[in-house]
């Protein structure tokens, strides 16, 4: 990834898509996927029938998109291909965005509208999630819900209006093609940016496994959970058969024991077991620790640090050496400005930093929390660069995370009681890597109801010995005293944290953990509005 001036970055603009595309796919009425109505009755809250929830391209996504006020268009193509990717220790096959990962940065301005076509040329059907934005429904990229999944050889056309700034990115919502090296940074300009800074530095974490040994992420989820897959939301087995004895139907042949591939890792921080899938490589930027990326600023620079977990199973602490960070983000929304020396970042969580750089060379370090490895870039300001760094203090000094932040006051909710309360129980275990939502895995026909205009608060509660960042599609909401705005949030195990949000985006939304085994093993769930 390129590292630009400020002035650059504000100037960039896209590659504007050409002529000649595949053949499109456009969304249409209704929603995509299996009709699980014979798979028995549905207890709870969300055994309305489908057909009392708004479509996501029902009439009122499209005039909510349009009260959005759609600004100029910027068109981009974004290839999905398999290709080898050079990690710096050793080039790997796999998939991603234009032969590169992390695919490069989108930009776009607060109020413009965003025309992407996605071209699909992998060996598999495929979607894009836009984390973290508030768009409409039928943009959502998951498969079977706001749209069909982009099959090969064709192109899907997304197009929304961006209106929140911050730092968000892309990734496939489809299997755990998430763990290969599909994902990319979007970052959605302030035009009025309230922050003063000469540089900016894009940092993306990941997990690497793809294209190593003969692994592969789907071999992986087949190992964890004995090879139950969601296959359009319907769990299958290894053989491809629904495993329909969950739901009251006849049941399927027994999958594949559950086995694990690799020791466990600990973390006290997170509660105990940290992970379960031990990688080969972690990486800054696409950048293996012995060839890692080199960020070249001056002494005196306020840099502006953009960091992005787009890890599948694996929470990073980071921290600048010699230097102190002050948070003014996390995931998109500004914070009470606070210093620290370390962040930790679950899978899907975003932080914004400032750091005022000195002279030297000095390692942006990520350490993979719990599992005794990590990952680094360079921030080279003056002199030589070193070959070998060792570990920052400030990795065993002040922490934190989104427990410690209070949002900023122009983005704090206004208070008011709820109107409605959901309580979403994460349930399952490790030995068996049964992973639902109040005891069930992930069922397409199901709905959390609410309404637009409540005030919603969920309540997440984790029954697990697992640690879970949970994510909530299409919608940003405030952790409870006056805490951050998130779309992703850290729930250590045997604890609960509630968050509120306003319903103001209609359609049917995903809530899942943000650990990708976790959720293709069935840690999903929807949320519906009410007709």
């Amino acid at each position: 990834m390129h590292e630009p001036s400020r002035r650059a970055v504000l100037g960039a603009g896209f590659a504007v898509a050409g002529g000649g595309l595949l053949g499109a796919c456009s969304p249409s009425g209704g929603e995509y996927g299996m009709d699980n109505s014979g798979l028995g009755g549905h207890a709870g809250p969300a055994a309305a029938p489908p057909s009392e929830y708004i479509s996501p391209h029902g009439p009122e996504v499209r005039d909510r998109e349009h009260r959005r006020g759609p600004g100029p268009v910027r068109r981009v193509q974004l290839t999905a291909t398999a290709t080898t990717l050079d990690l710096g220790a050793r080039k790997v096959k796999s998939w991603a965005y234009e032969d590169q990962v992390p695919g490069q940065a989108l930009r776009v301005t607060a109020g413009e509208t965003l025309a992407l076509t996605l071209v699909n040329q992998l060996p598999q059907p495929t979607t894009l999630h836009w984390h973290g934005i508030r768009l409409r429904n039928d943009m959502d990229g998951v498969p079977g819900i706001t749209q069909p999944p982009v099959k090969t050889g064709t192109a899907f056309d997304y197009r929304f209006t961006a209106v929140n700034p911050g730092t968000y990115w892309l990734h496939p919502h489809t299997g755990v093609q998430l763990d290969r090296g599909l994902y990319a940074p979007l970052i959605v300009e302030d035009p009025k940016e309230p922050l003063e800074y000469d540089k900016e530095w894009i940092v993306v974490l990941d997990d690497w496994l793809d294209g190593v040994g003969g692994r592969t992420p789907d071999k992986v989820l087949r190992q964890l959970n004995g090879g139950r897959t969601m296959a359009h939301g319907m769990e299958t087995a290894a053989s491809g058969m629904p495993l329909m004895s969950r739901h009251g139907g006849t049941p399927s042949p027994t999958p594949l024991p559950p086995s694990r591939p690799a020791a466990a890792a600990t973390s006290e921080l997170l509660g105990g077991e940290a992970g379960h899938v031990t990688y080969p490589y972690y990486l800054i930027n696409g950048r293996t620790p012995d060839s890692p990326q080199v960020f070249r600023a001056k002494r005196g620079d306020r840099i502006r640090i953009r960091i992005i977990n787009a890890g599948g199973d694996t929470a990073f602490r980071v921290a600048l050496g010699d230097h102190r960070m002050t948070v003014t983000h996390t995931d998109g929304y500004p914070v009470r400005p606070t210093t620290t020396d370390a962040l930790l970042l679950g899978m899907g969580e975003r932080y914004d930093v400032l750091v005022t750089a000195k002279s030297g060379v000095f390692p942006l370090a990520a350490v993979a929390e719990g599992k005794k490895r990590s990952t680094l870039a360079v921030l080279h300001t003056s002199g030589r660069k070193s070959k070998t760094f060792t570990r920052p203090k400030e990795l065993d000094g002040k922490l934190v995370w989104a427990a410690q932040l209070k949002a900023a006051e122009s983005v704090r909710l206004e208070p008011r009681p709820p109107d409605r309360e959901l309580r979403l129980r994460l349930t399952g275990s490790m030995r068996k890597f049964d992973w639902g939502i109040n005891g069930r895995p992930y069922d397409p026909t199901q709905r959390y109801p609410v309404r637009a205009g409540e005030r919603v608060r969920l309540t997440f509660i984790n029954g697990t010995p697992m640690w879970h960042p949970v994510h909530v599609h299409g919608h940003t909401y405030q952790l409870s005293d006056g805490g951050p705005r998130k779309d992703t949030t850290i729930l250590l195990p045997h604890r609960k944290v509630s968050l509120d949000f306003d319903a103001d985006n209609p359609g049917l939304w995903m809530v899942h953990c943000h650990n990708v085994y976790h959720s293709e093993s069935g840690m999903m769930t929807i949320l519906g509005y009410q007709k």
